[in-house]
């Protein structure tokens, strides 16, 4: 894994400019500190920092190579897990290697097969490739939107880069947002509209995209989307496919010349991921496999269960370890962890987020890495298989608007008058929900409930899911660890998608085509265990750290805020106390510490990020 950033402009000799490539590369140490390089022409440049993970030697970048009286050079943040096999074919159609990475093997398939190559790849990958003599960018991200990847159109020219951060360094880049961009932040965020980059003028390429830019012009193309088809299958042969290809994606994704690890939670997705590694590691002699959770101190003595949150996954993270031999870590934070990395949760992201959520995902890894540099994580089970409560709810599944958002009323009460007349909040959660629906791949002949499921496992994977992949992409590579995801195989997702409901669940259980894929691999209490969410500190501390961090900040008259919030309503809200009603800032995870940790971060993020509104 890796950061990577460029620029393209048609009127400027960037080798002139070099200061400010070099400028784009630098907030993007922290995805690669182990090492730097960058390249430049007279109307291209491209940056990298790396993260060693394959070929040590042989995958540093910018990676150029030459076939006849052509030159491509590649930056590229990812992993190819197929990178073997590609290099087999490469080789019988008569290309040559001098290394052993899979940097090199993207490389060439780009130069044997174009755009087309991306129809080869299994990986998560974000990648940009100058064609000197046709003078073109090509640039593209893996199918499930893994790995990040930004770009600003300029006047005469492009900006592209891992993070948002690395384009916003360069100094012709404006830091402005609009109403637009303000509605993602405090209508939608944490989540966001696919390309949308909440600044004026910066885009994201979403998943499944690639994009095309020379003198000509700028092309986004789609190649990749879910498709909608009748399932042929029995049940037998439903539970052994999704287990062979889970099997085969848990394989792939443990190739690393770095120590690999498995996050594990207890719960059924990383337990599952945990099991199928572990058998892995004992048939190639690895050695027992680390396992690590965390946790939070104090945690049993602040616990109340919820309908989300059943039981503490502590004990269960133990015993499913104790089962599979493995030699497991359970890191403990406490709430001065999450009070002094709040703010570098922020930077990370580059936007406010999920608060506790975050931070503790970001103190986590950053003990990991003490360790590894590679983990794999059971993220996007729940979004592929349909194990999110909005999936089984009638009132979430007659919702009209995102199953996870019900409450915008309320979310949008803390909000000042002016600012929501500016930003329009219903209306722009209502077109972007509107847009979404517009793009369901829809199977003819479904019933109502079928089809509205299929909606929501549509709107789960292309609006929800994003959002976590983006914390744990920036969460995990702000320390240079680098996270994967099994349950994000495109051949998997594209599978599951349309196994028909009545397999995916039966009545209340969940996500049972999963759990009856897994027997044999886990015990049946570990199998049949309740979901239980990220844990969120119910610690009483962390609401009193974040109510006392946002009345500092609401005291000074010149914070943002004030333009932003109703400050009688906020500070009524603060008065009532941990036990009072929660307004639900997002999902199920984010009560009222975690809005006042929101709001914290959106104050530093208007005076850190230098925002100019407009």
């Amino acid at each position: 894994m890796c950061g990577i950033a460029g620029w393209i402009d048609w009127q400027q000799d960037i080798r002139q400019r070099q200061s400010s490539l070099e400028a784009m590369v630098s907030p993007l140490a922290c995805r690669g500190p182990d090492g730097s390089g960058t390249w430049v022409t007279q109307h291209a440049g491209m940056g990298h920092r790396r993260l060693i993970v394959i070929d040590p030697e042989g995958g540093m970048q910018p990676m150029s190579r030459r076939e006849g009286h052509k030159a491509f050079t590649i930056v590229y943040n990812g992993e190819l897990y197929n990178y073997r096999e590609l290099r087999l074919q490469l080789q019988d159609l008569g290309y040559q290697f001098h290394s052993q990475s899979d940097t090199e093997v993207l490389l060439t398939s780009y130069i044997a097969w174009g755009a087309d190559c991306l129809g080869h790849f299994n990986g998560i990958f974000a990648f940009a490739i100058w064609d000197s003599a046709d003078q073109t960018l090509f640039m593209a991200r893996d199918r499930l939107g893994v790995k990040p990847l930004f770009y600003s159109q300029m006047p005469h020219g492009l900006l592209f880069g891992s993070e948002m951060k690395a384009i916003l360094a360069h100094p012709q880049m404006p830091h402005t947002v609009d109403s637009d961009g303000l509605a993602e932040i405090f209508a939608l965020g944490p989540a966001h509209t696919p390309g949308h980059g909440v600044f004026k003028g910066l885009q994201e390429l979403t998943a499944g995209q690639f994009l095309l830019y020379s003198p000509s012009g700028l092309r986004v193309r789609s190649y990749w989307r879910l498709e909608s088809h009748e399932h042929p299958d029995d049940l037998k042969t439903t539970q052994d496919t999704v287990r062979s290809l889970l099997d085969d994606t848990v394989q792939r994704q443990l190739i690393a010349d770095v120590p690999v690890i498995t996050l594990l939670s207890g719960g059924l997705d990383s337990s599952a991921v945990t099991a199928l590694a572990a058998r892995h590691f004992q048939q190639e002699g690895r050695g027992p496999l680390n396992t690590y959770s965390v946790d939070f101190v104090d945690m049993e003595k602040h616990f109340k269960a919820t309908k989300f949150q059943t039981n503490l996954d502590a004990p269960w993270a133990r015993r499913v370890s104790d089962a599979l031999h493995t030699r497991h870590h359970r890191i403990l934070l406490d709430t001065p962890d999450l009070v002094d990395n709040l703010l570098a949760s922020m930077r990370a992201r580059d936007l406010p987020g999920m608060a506790d959520v975050d931070t503790s995902l970001l103190v986590f890894a950053r003990e990991i890495k003490k360790d590894a540099t590679v983990g794999l994580s059971g993220e996007a089970a729940d979004e592929i298989f349909g194990g999110y409560p909005w999936f089984h709810h009638p009132d979430a599944i007659r919702a009209d608007t995102f199953p996870w958002a019900r409450r915008l009323k309320d979310r949008v009460s803390i909000l000042s008058g002016d600012f929501t007349s500016y930003i329009r909040p219903f209306e722009y959660v209502e077109e972007r929900y509107q847009e979404a629906l517009e793009e369901v791949p829809r199977l003819k002949g479904e019933t109502p409930f079928a089809a509205r499921i299929r909606e929501i496992g549509y709107l789960t994977l292309t609006r929800f899911l994003p959002t976590l992949l983006d914390r744990k992409d920036r969460m995990t590579m702000a320390v240079g660890l680098e996270v994967r995801v099994p349950f994000c195989d495109h051949r998997l997702v594209e599978y599951v998608w349309n196994i028909p409901w009545a397999m995916k669940t039966e009545g209340d259980q969940r996500k049972v085509i999963l759990r009856q894929a897994m027997r044999g691999l886990l015990s049946d209490d570990v199998l049949w265990r309740q979901k239980s969410p990220y844990p969120s500190t119910p610690n009483p501390s962390y609401f009193a750290a974040m109510r006392s961090g946002l009345e500092e900040i609401l005291h000074d008259s010149t914070s943002p805020l004030h333009q932003v919030v109703d400050v009688e309503r906020v500070k009524d809200v603060m008065r009532q106390g941990p036990q009072a009603e929660q307004i639900p800032w997002f999902g199920q995870l984010m009560g009222n510490a975690q809005l006042f940790a929101f709001l914290i971060q959106a104050h530093h993020w208007f005076k850190e990020y230098q925002v100019h509104i407009v």
